[in-house]
């Protein structure tokens, strides 16, 4: 079976000397090409190299991961790129994954879960930790969609508001209470986008929800 071939991406030499000592010590199936200090070395390196997987840090100095994992993509490089980094926030996922990183792990991950990736990396499939791939689901799914449409009860009330009514005979006109046309009152500056009756009044018109002004 063919070594699955790495380069070391990373700033800390620490760190890269004990990437490569563990993947050199499994001894079955990996082979360290090379190590870069920043991402402009490591692009330069994984164009020249050709290593089946990059492991990239993200946030070091001389360059970020996030373009060289831009670079690499632009310029077709056939090699995967794993980031393997200590962050994990929406501004450093989703910049890697949509510049073309194949997988996402945290420096915590177990030994052999840092291997697994790497093997699944090297075949294409994407690997993501459970929190980032937590994250990617969110960011995908976004907010739910705000409905903005007023309801029967609070349109009419609208109407009694833009008549000059006050709260009080609102509430007797439709048998509520005082209270629940406060309530509504807030539902509806909230779906109009308003702070007042006067504002909401006239975002009722200019919605068409009143009619003509």
């Amino acid at each position: 079976m063919t070594d699955i071939t790495l380069l070391i991406v990373d700033d800390h030499p620490v760190v890269r000397d004990g990437l490569r000592g563990m993947f050199a010590a499994e001894g079955s199936g990996f082979r360290v090409l090379g190590e870069a200090p920043d991402g402009v070395r490591g692009a330069e390196l994984a164009l020249e190299l050709d290593p089946d997987v990059v492991l990239m840090d993200l946030r070091m100095p001389g360059g970020g991961g996030v373009d060289a994992i831009a670079e690499l993509t632009r310029r077709g490089a056939r090699s995967r790129v794993l980031v393997l980094t200590t962050y994990d926030t929406d501004t450093d996922t989703l910049p890697a994954i949509e510049a073309g990183a194949t997988g996402y792990l945290l420096k915590d991950a177990p030994r052999e879960e840092l291997f697994a990736a790497v093997r699944a990396a090297a075949e294409g499939r994407t690997v993501l930790s459970p929190a980032v791939a937590s994250r990617l689901v969110s960011a995908v799914r976004g907010p739910a969609p705000v409905d903005r449409t007023l309801s029967a009860r609070e349109a009419e009330i609208l109407a009694l508001v833009a008549k000059g009514t006050p709260n009080r005979a609102i509430a007797a006109e439709l048998f509520i209470s005082e209270a629940t046309v406060k309530t509504h009152l807030t539902h509806i500056y909230a779906k109009l986008l308003v702070n007042d009756r006067a504002s909401a009044v006239a975002a009722g018109y200019d919605r068409g929800i009143l009619g003509r002004g």
